[in-house]
């Protein structure tokens, strides 16, 4: 869109069109208005001469093909952008025509569907899809993404499991501390209870080989940021390690659980806990928030550097204001 400025006799047009920036200045308004017009119609042509015949649908796929594939959580991605490609209206959109508030509408759409969470981390991909297609594949001028507002943050759960959740699902699971967990159910409880000793996170869990397992710590080599860390072993975390060992030591992963068994089997119990007892609450509890009751009680014997080397956060504010959940009652302990 033009401006223009009158400087003593003269008149001083302005453009900025797809990331360009052009200026000049005339005699009358009228000459920088027909300047303008030109200058603004040129511009909008060359930026869209080069991108090609494709559409926004185009690009996701490509994305997912080229660059998620490479990613460890690959097919988390891929999944979602099935899903943001199910909104017609954003994914026929020729890439010639995009413009940032298409993709406004999109987000608009997306809230009324999901959280402001989900909608934020799938923008992240967008964002990320649109500047590879901008810097690499020159299927863009610019990031369209760039010039869309994220929806404001959620609040960060808080969620732990309480000692009544804890029991009942270990109860529904099958899983006794004194019979080793010979049934899948079975050992998704001692992963459970395993998770609420050492903070790691259920793929890191189900990823656990034997060869990695020592005397008094677990060797993680891959993990989500992509750096390997050690985990220190609990008395409680130790047991389970030796009840698993008869069960699957002939196997190489420690609880033999694929992460969709885990998460799938998890669910159940939750919702059978649900539907039959009086733990109506427990549906909002997830098996991630093991971590953060983890964490917590950790925090009783560890400072926040040593609890970032045992869960593996490279951000300090992300464990403190995320993570480390304490209950009042746990902060008046500290009290004399």
């Amino acid at each position: 869109m033009a401006t223009f400025r009158k400087r003593g006799t003269r008149w001083r047009a302005e453009l900025f069109v797809k990331g360009q920036r052009r200026s000049a200045t005339f005699a009358t308004k009228r000459e920088a208005q027909a300047w303008a017009a030109q200058t603004e119609a040129k511009l909008h042509t060359q930026s869209t001469a080069d991108i090609p015949d494709k559409s926004f649908e185009d690009l996701m796929h490509r994305y997912a093909d080229e660059v998620s594939v490479r990613k460890r959580g690959a097919r988390r991605e891929r999944t979602m952008i099935q899903v943001i490609l199910r909104d017609i209206e954003i994914s026929k959109i020729p890439l010639r025509d995009l413009h940032p508030s298409d993709l406004s509408a999109w987000r608009e759409r997306r809230l009324e569907q999901v959280s402001a969470g989900t909608v934020i981390r799938e923008m992240t991909i967008l964002s990320h899809a649109c500047t590879i297609a901008r810097k690499e594949w020159g299927w863009l001028k610019t990031n369209p993404m760039a010039d869309v507002r994220r929806p404001a943050s959620p609040q960060a759960r808080t969620r732990r499991p309480t000692g009544e959740e804890i029991e009942a699902l270990l109860f529904t699971m099958g899983y006794a501390p004194d019979r080793a967990p010979e049934t899948a159910m079975a050992r998704v409880g001692a992963a459970f209870l395993f998770a609420c000793e050492t903070a790691m996170r259920a793929g890191e869990i189900c990823a656990l080989q034997w060869d990695d397992v020592h005397e008094r710590y677990v060797h993680l080599p891959m993990t989500k940021n992509g750096h390997p860390r050690d985990v220190p072993l609990s008395t409680q975390a130790r047991r389970i390690i030796e009840q698993l060992r008869p069960v699957t030591g002939e196997h190489a992963y420690v609880f033999n659980l694929p992460s969709t068994s885990l998460d799938a089997l998890f669910r159940r119990a939750r919702e059978r806990l649900a539907v039959d007892g009086p733990l109506q609450d427990i549906r909002s509890l997830h098996f991630h928030d093991t971590r953060r009751e983890a964490l917590t009680r950790l925090s009783k014997v560890f400072n926040v550097r040593e609890l970032a080397r045992i869960s593996g956060h490279r951000d300090l504010r992300i464990l403190q204001n995320v993570y480390y959940a304490p209950k009042v009652e746990d902060l008046a302990d500290k009290l004399a």
